[in-house]
């Protein structure tokens, strides 16, 4: 393989990327991962703006806007609840499995050895 450079890397890129439209395309015609995709991306959105909020007070000097975080958490959740109802589960299954995950992950409580090497069975 020659040397990567800024003048072939796209060539080599898109020799990994998938071309099989149609079978895409069929699966976009499914309501369900519409509805999961919608959440999905307004989930990275929302995201995206709480990080905002942050970067601004954080590198710009501008007052924290507390009321504004809650907005952004909040359309979060209206995202969740999309995801949870195309998953056919609740709010309470998603908040008991987060928290058994990580009672598991930290038996005792965090600690940063264990965040770093986390038994992932």
């Amino acid at each position: 393989m020659e040397n990567i450079t800024s003048n072939n890397y796209v060539e080599y890129a898109l020799k990994t990327k998938t071309m099989d439209y149609d079978k895409i395309k069929e699966r976009l015609n499914d309501e369900v991962l519409i509805d999961l995709l919608h959440a999905g991306i307004g989930l990275a959105t929302e995201a995206g703006e709480f990080l905002d909020v942050l970067k601004k007070y954080i590198f710009y000097g501008k007052n924290l806007d507390c009321t504004n975080l809650v907005e952004e958490a909040s359309d979060s959740e209206w995202y969740i609840a999309i995801a949870l109802d195309r998953l056919h589960t609740s709010m309470d299954t998603m908040l008991q499995i987060n928290i058994n995950k990580l009672a598991a992950r930290y038996p005792n409580k965090f600690s940063e050895d264990k965040a770093i090497n986390r038994d992932l069975d």
